[in-house]
Formats: structure tokens, C-alpha cells, sequence
């Protein structure tokens, strides 16, 4: 029976470049992802880098703009803490990651978790504060919101309002 060749001992197809427009077409990337994508399908280093620094010339491959758009895509649902956790593993560099969430300031994750606070609670109603802190509120905490911002949201739905900032 003949041996089915590994991925890493086939040849790769065409160049680095286009495997990374093809990439880059279906979702942005992050330049360590298409570094790490375009290294698993067997093109060379050296290669990759020129692909990567073409890429980035024309505009295509931008970690900032990229990071920027996962923080509007994904804040809905997850705080800070998670999206900088998604960006960090997505390889893109601290200080970019924290500029992409410099507007992502407490109001708009208040107004966020007491989104997602309304939608964990549903139609139930908890019988006290406490069992709703206790139960969405965790939720929230591991969704990447602060303490602080997840009592606000909770504080919110308790008191049946929108989620505006409560002093």
C-alpha cells in the first residue's frame, strides 16, 4: 500500500504571495498568523518575509488595522481582557493590541456587558441581586470584563435600565 506523503514533505503551490492573498481573502490576518500559515504549507523563510514585506507596502497585511477590527468585531461580546488575550495569541504585539483597545473605554464595555447582561438573563428574572452577580455576572468575568464593569452591568439589568452609566 503506498505511503500518503505529510503535509510538511509536500511542495508547496505557486508562491508565498499568492498563498497569502488567497489567505487574506477570506479574513485579515495578522502578520505572525500568515507567517505561521504560510511556514505550516512549506514555503521558504526568506521567501514568506519578501511575500510579507510586499504585502505590508501595498497595505494588505497592517497588525493596527487588523487588531482594530477584531476589537469592533468581537467587543460585543467579550471584554479587554479576552480580546488583548485573542490578539496576543494571534501574534499581534502588545503595544498594537493596546492602542486597538484605547476605544474600547469603560462606557462602551459597560455598555456592552449590560447588552450581553440583558441577553445571559433572558426571560428569567433572579430571584436577587446577588444570585444575578453571581450567575451572569461570573459570566461576564470570564468573558474578559473587569469586576467593576460587570457589578455596573449587573447593577443595570437589576434596575431595568439601559445600561447607561450609573454614578
Amino acid at each position: 500500500m503506498p505511503r500518503r506523503s505529510s503535509r510538511a514533505s509536500r511542495q508547496p503551490v505557486g508562491s508565498p504571495y499568492d498563498a497569502a492573498v488567497r489567505l487574506l481573502a477570506r479574513r485579515a490576518h495578522s502578520r505572525v498568523e500568515l507567517r505561521r500559515k504560510l511556514a505550516r504549507r512549506g514555503f521558504d523563510g526568506e521567501e514568506v518575509d519578501l511575500a510579507l514585506a510586499q504585502l505590508s507596502e501595498q497595505g494588505y497585511v497592517d497588525d493596527a488595522s487588523f487588531a482594530a477590527g477584531h476589537v469592533r468585531r468581537r467587543s460585543a461580546g467579550l471584554g479587554p481582557l479576552a480580546l488583548s488575550a485573542e490578539l496576543s495569541a494571534r501574534g499581534v504585539d502588545r503595544a498594537v493590541a493596546g492602542a486597538a483597545l484605547d476605544g474600547f473605554d469603560r462606557p462602551a464595555q459597560v455598555a456592552a456587558a449590560t447588552r450581553l447582561a440583558w441577553r445571559l438573563v433572558g426571560d428569567r428574572r433572579p430571584a436577587g441581586y446577588w444570585e444575578l452577580l453571581n450567575s451572569v455576572g461570573a459570566k461576564l468575568l470570564r468573558r474578559g470584563f473587569s469586576i467593576g464593569v460587570a457589578q455596573e452591568a449587573c447593577r443595570a439589568v437589576w434596575s431595568g435600565t439601559s445600561g447607561a452609566s450609573q454614578p
